[in-house]
């Protein structure tokens, strides 16, 4: 299993539009993709105009899959007037523990 961090900082202007086009387009785009078991879209507490798409996926392979698909040129296409003003910065990790929550243990 691979955790996918997508990390965006937009100005303070674009926070709104950043919001709408992950809601509408690119999240729901993203989770209909095989090997995606999950996409969350984070905001900064702290700092609004930073976002993380938190994805996680079966493996690798997945992971090219979906670059190489028609829905992330799609995904691209979307967000490009938004990622020519926001720094982004992509990072996978690989998954070495994962402890229950209290809520999940019985």
């Amino acid at each position: 299993m691979i955790t996918r961090m997508i990390l965006v900082n937009v100005p303070s202007e674009k926070v709104s539009e950043a919001e709408r086009l992950w809601k509408n387009d690119c999240g729901p785009l993203m989770k209909k993709q095989p090997g995606c078991l999950n996409e969350r879209f984070l905001r900064g507490r702290e700092n609004p105009g930073e976002f993380i798409s938190l994805s996680t996926w079966e493996s690798q392979a997945a992971i090219d899959r979906y670059r190489a698909s028609e829905a992330h040129k799609l995904i691209q296409q979307h967000s490009r007037a938004l990622m020519n003003v926001a720094k982004v910065q992509v990072k996978t990790y690989e998954v070495v523990d994962e402890t229950p929550s209290s809520t999940n243990k019985k």
